[in-house]
């Protein structure tokens, strides 16, 4: 039997999640509510987080459901209203008794009765006793322990209440698994848009076209080793390096290197474009806890997208290494991708088919056979 599922993540019109990538495939035979973020730390008084808050109020207020990505049939939308990264007795009251409302609308209207709940924030907890359930789920894809930008002791406090009293527990990497009780926690890494990334696209116009170009997409943020990319631009003067994604975090001064071009944010179907035209495709992480934790979900795209890709080296990456060029450091980095532009003819293929049995619509049978056996 198929369960029907209550589903707390991100916002929806969010660039694309794995929460999303599996739950967008999962709405194919079940009925899905997916309930828009309630926020992992307290908003501040600036104009981001006023701005942001006014967006939610109002989304709640009006019933509005945002824009869809292109995810399967996509499920019905709920933005609630919630004190974010809430610990304190009575804000959770609160929180309960605002969820409990909405949910109980919200799952009426949509038809769906007894769900098994999908957490993949701690903040979701609140929601256990707001309606009755049929089993409860915590997808855990990041480690919230160690992420930037959230109120980790909230978070930390609320996330080891929600594992208590969850049915199951799914990590998305090894490091996440082992922290939680092995007799109902498992392992479920990360997919890949296969159809996406392997299809062929017309190269971006703004991809220089001349000599070998070394691309990343994605957030720019603390975890990416920018000061690693500016020594290794040094190194390759006759080489374009090309950053797609937004940053959040000081980039001045690698930009103004003549060889290294920030192009800001696009949106997620146009990286193949950038992806299987680019010389090399580049993992620059630092070492830090959140990364060790992670399994990210460009290395497999990466792979699927054809091209070269150079990483340092982190847990996640290990199993790839058959076709991945792991380097550590300036010197060792430019080395790699330098060998990378030289290799044989079948190497494409390769990294396409080592992802091949890793599709998101794989992982989305796997872990719906998991729910519906709660």
């Amino acid at each position: 039997m198929t369960r029907d599922l209550l589903v707390f993540g991100e916002d929806w019109a969010a660039h694309p999640s794995s929460t999303q990538h599996l739950v967008g495939r999962l709405c194919d035979d079940r009925r899905v509510l997916w309930v828009n973020s309630i926020g992992l730390r307290r908003p501040r008084l600036d104009r981001h987080d006023l701005v942001r808050a006014a967006r939610k109020v109002g989304a709640a207020i009006a019933g509005r459901r945002p824009a869809r990505r292109p995810l399967a049939s996509g499920p019905a939308i709920l933005s609630p209203l919630a004190i974010p990264a809430s610990t304190g007795r009575a804000a959770r009251a609160v929180n309960r008794a605002l969820l409990g409302h909405s949910l109980r609308q919200a799952t009426a209207r949509a038809g769906i009765g007894r769900p098994v709940l999908w957490a993949s924030l701690p903040t979701a907890v609140d929601a256990l006793d707001a309606v009755p359930l049929s089993g409860s789920v915590y997808y855990c894809g990041d480690d919230f322990a160690s992420l930037p930008g959230v109120d980790h002791a909230a978070v930390v406090e609320l996330e080891a209440e929600l594992v208590r009293r969850v049915d199951l527990v799914v990590a998305a990497s090894e490091v996440m698994a082992a922290r939680f009780p092995a007799g109902k926690t498992r392992l479920l890494p990360h997919g890949v848009d296969l159809s996406l990334f392997a299809t062929p696209a017309p190269r971006a116009a703004d991809l220089p076209a001349d000599g070998p170009v070394a691309g990343f997409y994605g957030s720019i943020q603390s975890w990416i080793d920018v000061e690693l990319l500016g020594a290794v631009a040094d190194r390759l003067p006759d080489w374009t390096f090309v950053l797609v994604g937004a940053a959040h975090v000081p980039v001045e001064a690698l930009a103004a290197r003549r060889n290294v071009q920030l192009l800001g944010p696009r949106p997620h179907h146009d990286l193949p474009s950038y992806a299987q035209h680019w010389t090399v495709s580049l993992v620059p992480f630092r070492d830090s806890p959140s990364i060790r934790a992670c399994n990210p979900l460009k290395l497999r795209e990466y792979l699927a997208a054809g091209r070269p890709v150079v990483s340092t080296p982190f847990p996640a990456m290990a199993p790839y290494t058959d076709v991945v060029r792991a380097a550590e450091g300036p010197d060792s980095f430019a080395r790699a991708i330098r060998a990378a532009r030289i290799e044989p003819l079948d190497a494409t293929a390769r990294r396409r088919d080592r992802v091949r049995a890793e599709d998101w619509s794989a992982r989305a049978a796997e872990i719906g056979r998991w729910i519906d056996s709660l």
